[in-house]
């Protein structure tokens, strides 16, 4: 089975992450389950990974964070995409569509 390439996807887990966010707000291990079913286990997303994004992603106020008790009484820390990250959303998925047309005229079908 092909996998996909880290150094081909990394350049789209922010968008995967502020999909995600667009939907709902969610924690860290909520996401990477999300993104590995969506995915149909192709893709899993490392911890690492994950965490850097968020990192980064805050800093340019694409998300914020909040805590917030679980049902389970555990104090998670919760994401949420800003008006401004949706924007930068928009923007990637318009980069995609731009490298996608691109990249299929090389593409062997």
């Amino acid at each position: 089975m092909v996998e996909i390439s880290s150094d081909i996807i990394r350049g789209y887990n922010d968008t995967i992450i502020l999909f995600l966010l667009s939907e709902a707000p969610s924690y860290g291990y909520e996401i990477s389950k999300k993104i590995k079913a969506l995915s149909e286990d192709k893709y899993m997303i490392k911890e690492t990974t994950l965490y850097s994004a968020f990192n980064r992603m805050e800093k340019n106020g694409y998300i914020e964070s909040y805590a917030q008790v679980a049902e389970n009484g555990k104090k998670r820390t919760y994401y949420r995409i800003t008006e401004v990250g949706m924007r930068y959303y928009m923007e990637k998925c318009e980069e995609w569509k731009l490298t996608k047309d691109v990249i299929e005229r090389f593409i062997r079908k």
